[in-house]
């Protein structure tokens, strides 16, 4: 839990659920994981959430909610962008429906008061979706989240019924304002099954993170209508997309994958043509050779391919790992700092400008 951090598309994290357990390729690398089983393993909120398998720590599949915590976004009175259980699944089977609609009124009382963006991400996705389509789910988050409010209004400023006047009674057919869902999707398996469960999911703002990108992914946004003038020929016109941001981004730490640029460009190209705000988080551990010599010598570059002398005075890492992929590209392992977050020359920052 933190005020700041260094996560590129927040502000904070708020760790109110802390542990987890495996479910997909995405995970083997898992930075929380490996926290809690080192720096982190002997903090009260990590303890005993991992076990040593071949010498790296893994989930064990216990889950923790930090109660201690469960009021924090409503202390923090300057607006910003929350991560909500940055280092856990706030839809794990492990948590009870009751305990979930608790942290989701929390989460809307810190905006009603603070305008705080809530972010919450899960590979849970079919979860997520029944529990935030169950009525009943949404009659406790409005009762404790009217509490929540009630207690922080000064009755001598503001009547009673002034505290609830922008605090809906939020549901499936009226999702609360200022939170963000959303769910992590690495490859086209993991998109079409957790995708499908997102759109059908009640959300004033929806979201798909593909961090680490391990595959190729058909993002399949872009749908047509086909209408009928009334004394013409038929037309094709756009619907709306129900996304509204892609975040991307490589894989960092120790046993990080490379990406081929070609994937990010697809999924920033895909984005482009939907309309759908595109955030490139990061390269990671590794990026694109041609990218990272023309980003550390843009001038050099356009003279002709760099000799080897040439090329380690300017910095590039001719010994550094390199990985060869079939569409003939190659990605240089120079570590997340060096690689930077510049695709193609540019930032794209989606994350950010999302309001």
């Amino acid at each position: 839990m933190a005020e700041t951090s260094a996560i590129e598309w927040t502000d904070a994290t708020w760790n109110i659920v802390t542990g987890c357990s495996l479910v997909s390729p995405a995970c083997t690398h898992c930075y929380a994981m490996r926290l809690a089983g080192t720096r982190l393993k002997h903090h009260p909120s990590r303890a005993g959430l991992t076990r040593e398998v071949n010498g790296k720590p893994v989930w064990t599949g216990e889950v923790r909610i930090n109660w201690d915590w469960l009021e924090q976004p409503l202390q923090w009175t300057r607006a910003r962008k929350i991560f909500v259980a940055a280092h856990g699944d706030l839809f794990h089977e492990k948590l009870a429906a009751s305990e979930i609609a608790t942290i989701f009124a929390v989460m809307i009382a810190a905006h009603h008061l603070h305008d705080h963006i809530l972010q919450v991400l899960t590979k849970r996705a079919r979860r997520m979706r029944e529990l935030l389509s169950d009525p009943s789910f949404w009659e406790q988050v409005n009762a404790e989240a009217e509490a929540h409010v009630m207690e922080r209004t000064d009755p001598l400023e503001r009547r009673r019924d002034d505290a609830r006047a922008t605090l809906g009674e939020y549901g499936a057919d009226n999702p609360p304002p200022g939170i963000w869902i959303g769910v992590t999707a690495e490859r086209q398996p993991e998109w079409d099954e957790r995708t499908e469960h997102l759109r059908r999911t009640p959300a004033s703002f929806r979201f798909v993170s593909i961090e680490p990108t391990l595959g190729v992914i058909s993002m399949r946004l872009v749908e047509t209508l086909i209408l009928a003038g009334e004394s013409g020929p038929m037309h094709i016109a756009p619907l709306p997309t129900w996304l509204d941001l892609v975040i991307a981004g490589g894989e960092s730490g120790p046993g990080a994958r490379p990406t081929p640029i070609a994937l990010f460009r697809s999924l920033r190209d895909q984005c482009a043509a939907a309309g759908v705000a595109f955030d490139f988080k990061q390269w990671g551990e590794w990026i694109d050779a041609d990218e990272f010599s023309r980003m550390v010598a843009p001038e050099r570059i356009a003279a002709g391919p760099l000799t080897f002398a040439g090329a380690t005075k300017l910095g590039v890492d001719c010994l550094a790992p390199c990985e060869h992929h079939s569409d003939g590209s190659t990605s240089l392992r120079v570590g997340k700092r060096r690689a930077g977050r510049l695709l193609d020359g540019r930032e794209h920052n989606g994350a950010r400008e999302a309001a």
